[in-house]
Parts: C-alpha cells; sequence; structure tokens
C-alpha cells in the first residue's frame, strides 16, 4: 500500500486563506487598495497641513494686534474684523454686497470664458483661424486692461457695463492662450493614428484634441478665475453703488480700517472656493490623467 506524502510547506494553507481576504496585500488587488488607502490617508493628512501656515498667520496677526504693534487704524486685529463681518451680516448689507459682486464676476467670466474657448479654439484648430485671430490678439494682450478704465468709460459709460467688461477682459486672455497652446501641443502622431483608425474629424475632436487640451484649459480657467477677481475690485470702484468693492472704498472714505480689510478677505476667500470648485471639477474631469504626487 502505497503512502501519499503531502508536499505542501506549513502555513501555506494559512498564507492561502489570507490571500483570499479582499483588501489584504497579499490578494489579488490587495496591495493596489492598500496603496490607495495610503495614498488617501497622505491626502487627509496634507489637506490639514495645508490649514497650518493660514492659521499660524492668524494667530500671529491678533497677537500682534492686542499687544500693540498694529495699531487698528492701520490694520484691525482678525476678531475685530470677524465681528464687524456679523454685524453686517446680520443687517443684510454684506449679503447685498457679495451677491450684486457675485453677480457681476458671473457674468463677466462667462462672457470672457465663452470668447475665450470659442477663438482659441478656431486659432488653434485651423490654420486661417490662427492667421487671422491670433496676431491682433497677441498684441491686444499686451495692454494692460485695467489701464483701459478710461477708455472704457468713454465707450460704454460708468454703468454695469464697464465692470462686467472689464471682468471679461481680465478672464478672456488666459482662457484664449492656454487654449490654443493645448491644442497646438497635442502630439500630431495622435491625431494621425486616430485618423489611420477611422475616426471621422469630429470623433478626432471628441477622443484626442479635447482630452489632450483640458489640462492646458483648466489651468486657464484656473488663470482666468483669479484675473476676474482682481478686475473686479478695480471695476467696482468705478461709480458702484452696491458690491464689495464699493463697500470698501465708502469705508475708506471713513477711515473704516475693519470694513475695507473685511472686504479684502472676502474677495480673497471668494477667489479660493472658485478655485476649490474648479480643482474638484478638474480631478473629475481629468481623472484619468496621473500626474507627479509629492512625496
Amino acid at each position: 500500500m502505497t503512502t501519499s506524502t503531502s508536499t505542501e510547506r506549513p502555513g501555506a494553507a494559512a498564507v492561502t486563506a489570507t490571500a483570499a481576504v479582499p483588501g489584504h496585500p497579499g490578494a489579488p488587488g490587495g496591495a493596489r487598495s492598500g496603496a490607495a488607502a495610503a495614498r488617501r490617508l497622505r491626502g487627509t493628512g496634507g489637506r490639514w497641513r495645508r490649514a497650518v501656515t493660514p492659521l499660524a498667520i492668524l494667530a500671529g496677526w491678533e497677537a500682534a494686534s492686542r499687544a500693540g504693534v498694529l495699531p487698528p487704524t492701520k490694520l484691525t486685529a482678525p476678531s475685530q474684523v470677524l465681528e464687524t463681518g456679523w454685524r453686517l451680516a446680520a443687517d443684510g448689507s454684506l449679503g447685498q454686497h457679495v451677491l450684486e459682486s457675485l453677480t457681476r464676476a458671473g457674468i463677466g467670466l462667462g462672457i470672457g470664458a465663452a470668447l475665450g474657448l470659442a477663438l482659441g479654439a478656431l486659432a488653434g484648430l485651423s490654420r486661417l483661424g490662427d492667421d487671422l485671430i491670433d496676431p491682433p490678439l497677441q498684441m491686444a494682450r499686451m495692454l494692460p486692461h485695467l489701464a483701459l478704465v478710461p477708455l472704457l468709460i468713454i465707450w460704454i459709460g460708468i454703468g454695469e457695463s464697464v465692470k462686467v467688461t472689464l471682468v471679461a477682459l481680465g478672464a478672456f486672455f488666459p482662457i484664449y492662450l492656454n487654449t490654443y497652446a493645448g491644442i497646438r501641443d497635442i502630439d500630431q502622431r495622435l491625431v494621425e493614428a486616430a485618423r489611420s483608425c477611422g475616426l471621422s474629424a469630429l470623433d478626432r475632436l471628441r477622443h484626442v484634441v479635447l482630452p489632450g487640451s483640458l489640462p492646458s484649459i483648466f489651468i486657464g480657467l484656473r488663470l482666468a478665475f483669479g484675473a476676474g477677481w482682481l478686475s473686479l475690485v478695480v471695476g467696482e470702484q468705478v461709480n458702484a453703488e452696491r458690491g464689495i468693492g464699493f463697500m470698501i472704498m465708502e469705508a475708506r472714505d471713513f477711515s473704516q480700517t475693519d470694513i475695507v480689510v473685511l472686504g479684502l478677505v472676502i474677495y480673497a476667500l471668494l477667489g479660493l472656493a472658485s478655485d476649490l470648485i474648479l480643482r474638484s471639477v478638474e480631478r473629475r474631469a481629468l481623472a484619468w490623467r496621473r500626474g507627479l504626487t509629492a512625496t
């Protein structure tokens, strides 16, 4: 009678059983899920670390104000700015100013973004469009658009149009330039490969040109939002009756430093919020892209 001998190493069954556990490093895809969990953990810690510097600045600012190093007539303490903001929010005036500024910024950014995307795509995709559109726009972008305020007042008056136009001008050029550059930076071999695979011109735009240019377009959008808010600061100081810029100018006339600082903080928070929204949309739209991760 023949006796069968087992060649299985001690503990091999346990190893096999452990490897079958989902998420374990030994399981199929376990190492990948473990690495993803580690990245999420590092990302959470990184987000908290990003708040350290702003909080430290606020703490130092508050301490310097309370110690008398920063006089309130020059720079109001953060606690006083917060108290003033609460008071203005309670009486409803702050909400009206913020809503007016958001409306102007939204209209101006929408117009600037639409024109920038359209003309950038036309110049980037068409040789004729490049010859006719790009040269005058390259010359025009060298002009500081905020220096055009006197001329814009002569052309379109001092009403809402000049404020929206300034925001649109500030947003237009970053989007145009990055759309144009994003299209022109696409590898020609990818387009030729798509053509050889039988893709139509519309399909090549959809599957090659658009994904390839999206990273550059998102950079342009983020720059455009920053330039748009900067333009709004100047625009709301021209014959405005409401808006954050008007609130700042009125407070300056009465030496209300706390309201001036409050307006600047609101501008900064609105700019930060718009940038965070764009970054969130960018992560979703470009989920296929794998970039360098900081260590």
